[in-house]
């Protein structure tokens, strides 16, 4: 087991009410399938007081700032007090937190996002999971899927973990930030702290606590 890139090592599961369901596997990827099901449980016992429903499966949070122009199909559950500005377009099947940020033309899609996550400015975040605190720059994105369709392999090093999968975006740790303009290729998972330098293209595992500057130059947090 890859220790490193544990749901436990790369979260804080009190971030979220995805808590309980997401300690139940080793890895975050083994999580995606079941995101929906997950979704329509959850809502079904939001406490009505701070909750209401809007159309199919969509539950927002009375604190919650959503833009007229917004898209949101179910099942979805957004957080007390975040927002989800102009013309955001999710898809279905997110799970946004708390005090999070979803913002103009972003698009989310089979996604957690922890409390406190920021997606401001034109991103894109398919078939993953962003840990507390995690914020993607202007224009950053999860690529979800491989240019030849074959599953996804989680690369670490000289050691590939299979995952079984043909969609998976990326895994964000909690406080991780993402440069503006950057592409996280499938498979993806950032540790805890660390960041990613302004237009980079991110393969694999990238230590807790690092700066990723380009693929061949990872350095440790001063």
């Amino acid at each position: 087991m890859n220790k490193k890139i544990t749901t436990e090592n790369l979260f804080d599961l009190n971030e979220t009410i995805a808590g309980e369901y997401l300690g139940g596997f080793k890895y975050p990827w083994e999580a995606l399938a079941g995101i929906k099901e997950l979704i329509l449980e959850l809502g079904s016992h939001l406490p009505e007081e701070s909750f209401e429903k809007r159309g199919d499966d969509i539950w927002i949070a009375k604190s919650a700032t959503v833009f007229e122009s917004a898209y949101i199909k179910g099942p979805c559950i957004i957080g007390e007090n975040t927002e989800v500005r102009h013309c955001a377009f999710i898809r279905g099947s997110a799970l946004v937190g708390n005090d999070c940020v979803v913002g103009n033309s972003t698009e989310l899609k089979n996604v957690i996002l922890f409390n406190h996550v920021q997606v401001p400015h034109y991103n894109y975040v398919g078939d993953s999971i962003l840990g507390a605190y995690a914020h993607m720059g202007a224009g950053s994105i999860t690529s979800n899927v491989k240019s030849d369709k074959t599953l996804v392999v989680i690369k670490d090093g000289s050691e590939r973990i299979e995952t079984g999968i043909k969609k998976v975006g990326a895994f964000l740790g909690d406080h991780v930030e993402i440069g503006c303009g950057s592409v996280l290729n499938p498979g993806s998972v950032i540790g805890r702290g660390s960041g990613v330098y302004p237009l980079s293209s991110v393969r694999g595992v990238v230590p807790e606590n690092s700066i990723y500057k380009d693929r061949g130059e990872i350095i440790d947090k001063v």
